[in-house]
């Protein structure tokens, strides 16, 4: 029967193609390829499996369908969005859910039936006069208790190559697992392109997500958060999977922090876009593993964890030789890249804002030709570079790349950290009471101002629960629910940490240094291991002066000052308890599911906090506690 269905379109896949699916014993991946191509009726298709030549096609198509720029450097290539098509696109990325099914108020979601309806009224002859790629990757390593399987159609030779250069190729697997394999689906069209190679039609670009029968829609877009299937669309899915099978998948990265008598520790960390989450997983001297979603499962009572990607998709605004010197020397140095967004210079290089060189006067951008004090239509300075322009590399480029980063069985899980953009109420590194507090303080009452990754004013107090908000495909109180409940069936949990480089001072300045998160790093790595004490105060546990003395000293040969530390980690009463009163009133009125335990923890907090103001007032000298 499977056959059948194949045949029914060899002769437009031609015979090289319809071998390599064929190889494939699958029906249910024959009924979905075979549904798309007689859907969105491409001029041509083209089946990618594991071999460097059918790779090597993809990048090859890219540069000729010029949605990629060779650049001056080997391997270098450059992508431009639409001026409009910049970020995730928040308002038109949609779960598709049955009837009595509610996702809660924070999650968009539309009726299957409608939505379904439109999307493939949308993607009816959206490809033709375009080549089809259809693309084998893998979720996590593969050959893992952790491997997801997964196909990709996309008619843009530059997701297809993004792809190739993030995931781990899986038609091997696929031939292996055949009609075993239970697969994530991926269909994409970036629809007519204009004079500049870009998604013309965008008032018609959505992102349905249907977690009932794992298939991810997308349409008339080529930015990489909106169509790069395994990226954020795949997280999504993820979600639900793990939530209906009892593990995590969350948007953390994973890195391994040296201690003591050459000890890694791992830890993982959520952050939402542009708030320090790379340049941590970064950090020199420590190791990266993976810098965006980690997958977690409880093996034999041990929190393991892996990296969904093999890859990077990273914003490059303010990266120089200071900033992230590790992601610098890599993107300045041969080796596959794909830059997008950013200036393409006279003489064929890149340029992106904070980049240390001076900026050029002139150049071609997503606004196409550029020049200095140039303005869009609506009167606004068109920067060199767009704020979230990115680059999308293989982690093997990183010097600083963890032996383990593609180990089966994955790292084990020492601490999780939860930071954010917080300019006035958090101290730059705290340890939870235990994982419940954590869970509860640290993930699920994280707030952060927003920035240029998401479509919308900057600048903004945002609720951002773990993170994870604009990606959740479960209801908040179901989610916060599940992060406990993976936690208390651990023998040994990690530590949980907040973590916030972002606190000011009354004038508007940054409190943090870039590089002190080094510091407060391996803080939390002697924590774990019990080799340092903390100071307990009303909403965690600080680290001690002498302790961070010594530690700036070490790890940075700076002097740190007690004025220093007294600014950083006094207890901002007043502004806590304002934070929990906001937190507790969007619990209340917007997630009707939420498990009383967080309310019962965020009293007691509140309670703590208001006892210590008697004490000692509204701001606390950490050298009081």
């Amino acid at each position: 029967m499977g056959d059948d269905i194949l045949s029914s379109i060899r002769g437009r896949l031609g015979e090289e193609n319809y071998k390599k699916l064929r190889k494939i014993r699958n029906k249910r991946l024959y009924d979905f390829v075979v549904t798309y191509i007689e859907l969105m009726n491409p001029r041509s298709i083209f089946v990618c499996s594991d071999s460097d030549l059918d790779r090597d096609y993809i990048r090859k198509r890219a540069i000729e369908r010029k949605e990629e720029i060779p650049l001056k450097t080997p391997g270098h290539t450059l992508h431009f969005d639409g001026y409009y098509d910049q970020a995730r696109d928040k308002k038109n990325t949609k779960f598709l859910v049955s009837k009595g099914m509610d996702l809660g108020p924070n999650i968009n979601q539309i009726d299957r039936e409608i939505g379904e309806r439109e999307i493939h009224e949308i993607m009816k002859n959206i490809m033709k006069g375009h080549e089809m790629y259809i693309l084998f990757l893998s979720l996590g390593p593969t050959n893992s208790e952790f491997t997801i399987p997964c196909v990709q159609i996309t008619d843009s030779p530059y997701v297809a190559h993004s792809e190739q250069i993030l995931y781990r190729t899986a038609y091997d697997e696929f031939v292996k697992l055949g009609e075993g394999a239970d697969f994530f689906r991926f269909v994409h069209s970036e629809g007519e392109l204009d004079e500049n190679f870009v998604s013309k039609n965008i008032e018609k670009r959505r992102i349905y997500i249907d977690t009932e029968e794992n298939i991810v829609y997308s349409t008339n877009t080529q930015y990489g958060g909106n169509t790069i299937g395994l990226k954020k669309p795949a997280f999504r899915l993820a979600i639900n999977k793990g939530a209906n099978e009892g593990w995590l998948t969350e948007h953390m990265f994973i890195m391994g922090v040296s201690g003591p008598n050459n000890r890694i520790t791992y830890l993982l960390g959520a952050y939402p876009s542009m708030c320090g989450k790379t340049s941590t997983a970064m950090v020199v001297g420590e190791r990266i593993v993976g810098d965006d979603i980690a997958m977690i499962r409880n093996i034999d009572g041990e929190a393991r964890a892996v990296n969904t990607e093999k890859g990077i998709f990273g914003i490059l605004e303010g990266i120089n030789e200071k900033t992230n010197p590790i992601l610098w020397k890599a993107l300045n140095s041969k080796g596959e890249i794909i830059f997008s967004n950013v200036l393409l210079t006279e003489d064929g290089d890149v340029f992106w804002n904070g980049k240390s060189e001076k900026i050029p006067e002139r150049g071609r951008n997503h606004s196409g030709e550029w020049f200095l004090g140039k303005r869009d239509k609506d009167g606004n300075k068109i920067p060199p570079s767009h704020k979230n322009a990115r680059c999308t590399l293989e982690l093997s480029l990183l010097e600083n790349l963890d032996p383990r980063y593609n180990d089966p069985d994955g790292v084990p899980v020492g601490g999780i950290i939860y930071g954010g953009r917080d300019p006035d109420t958090s101290v730059p590194v705290e340890e939870s009471f235990n994982w419940v507090h954590g869970i509860i303080t640290k993930g699920a009452s994280l707030e952060s101002e927003t920035t240029a990754a998401t479509l919308g004013k900057e600048g903004v107090r945002k609720f951002q629960p773990m993170a994870i908000l604009d990606f959740l495909s479960i209801p908040i109180g179901r989610y916060i629910k599940h992060n406990i409940n993976f936690g208390e069936n651990l023998k040994k949990k990690p530590k949980i940490f907040g973590v916030n480089y972002f606190l000011k001072d009354k004038e508007g300045n940054y409190l943090n240094d870039i590089l002190d998160k080094k510091v407060w790093l391996k803080w939390m790595e002697l924590r774990i291991h019990n080799d340092v004490s903390g100071i307990k105060t009303p909403t965690g546990i600080i680290p001690a002066y002498e302790d961070l003395k010594r530690l700036f000293k070490e790890v940075l040969n700076k002097d740190y000052s007690k004025d220093d530390y007294i600014e950083q980690f006094t207890v901002r009463v007043p502004e806590n308890l304002r934070k929990i009163d906001r937190i507790v009133e969007i619990y209340k009125d917007k997630v009707p599911d939420t498990p009383d335990i967080l309310f019962k923890i965020l009293e007691k907090q509140k309670s703590r906090l208001i006892e210590a103001r008697e004490k000692f007032g509204d701001y606390i000298n950490p050298f009081e506690l």
